[in-house]
């Protein structure tokens, strides 16, 4: 009896290790003219059950503390067991003291390509490739696992961002696109690369400041939260000014643009002026969301 009892305490503290993402996959093939197709619905749950099933870190992750996050896949052809597609992860994290949940990773993935067979292990491995589909999903679930990490200490999620960038290394012995200096300044190298850097480490303060003294601390004192977010704004300058129009900076925007708006519009009053100059100034694609806000 106490081996029994024993070894299902055992099973489960795995399975609460092995859930840190509260994670929906959806497969959508309407373009290919077969979104009917059984294989696509196969996918679907597979990679679901593989995000969720697969421990992804050694930590103890709550109920409460799981990361709440969503990867679209959208394929656009499919040829026996070939499929290209386009990637869209998106994750975010709760506000302290509130009901709010705000966007913190946002990344259109355009150049996932992956080859599966219906029913096929599904198994990731930390340090040797196994498929493209396993390392571009790993790759994101770090990333996701990393940024959330950023905004709750300053850098840290630096070991989710070292495994990511150990994905794309071991990754370019395919010929897949994304993993190669030369697959362009908006691939998944590229972002990891700039992550990594020095160049670009205000990026990481940025994160940290904005969500922990700023977003974090509205419930007690909007205005104090507000002018942090507002401050915030300037360490994101400085990116700008060593390396005008980053990538990085357009994956902030990505996910903070619409947040970031509301903010300013909204209650109660401080002086925004310098702001909507430094983000008409560095992010300028958004131009007209920052013509929206009402100050």
């Amino acid at each position: 009896m106490r081996k029994l009892a024993f070894l299902f305490t055992l099973l489960f503290s795995l399975g609460v290790l092995a859930q840190e993402l509260n994670c929906t996959v959806t497969v959508i093939a309407q373009q290919t003219g077969n979104d009917n197709n059984v294989v696509f619905r196969n996918l679907e749950k597979q990679l679901n059950e593989f995000i969720s099933n697969t421990q992804w870190t050694d930590k103890n992750y709550s109920l409460q503390e799981r990361i709440d996050c969503n990867m679209v896949i959208n394929v656009q052809e499919y040829n026996n067991d070939l499929f290209a597609a386009t990637l869209q992860v998106s994750s975010s994290r709760p506000v302290y003291n509130s009901t709010y949940n705000t966007p913190v990773y946002n990344y259109n993935d355009k150049s996932f390509n992956f080859q599966y067979l219906e029913f096929q292990n599904l198994v990731y491995n930390p340090i040797q490739f196994e498929s493209n589909l396993i390392s571009v999903l790993a790759f994101h679930v770090y990333m996701i696992l990393g940024m959330d990490a950023d905004t709750f200490e300053l850098n840290g999620g630096s070991e989710y961002f070292k495994q990511a960038q150990t994905i794309a290394n071991y990754s370019q012995q395919l010929n897949g696109q994304g993993w190669k200096l030369e697959d362009g300044l908006q691939s998944r190298f590229a972002l990891i690369d700039n992550l990594m850097s020095p160049t670009f480490k205000e990026f990481r303060t940025t994160m940290y400041e904005y969500h922990i003294n700023g977003l974090d601390l509205m419930h007690e004192d909007t205005k104090k939260g507000k002018t942090k977010v507002t401050s915030v704004l300037e360490e994101l300058q400085k990116i700008h000014r060593r390396r005008p129009n980053s990538f990085l900076m357009r994956v902030f925007f990505d996910a903070k643009s619409d947040e970031i708006m509301d903010i300013l519009s909204g209650g109660p009053s401080v002086n925004i002026t310098d702001s909507m100059d430094i983000l008409n100034r560095i992010a300028p694609t958004y131009s007209q969301k920052w013509r929206n806000i009402k100050f």
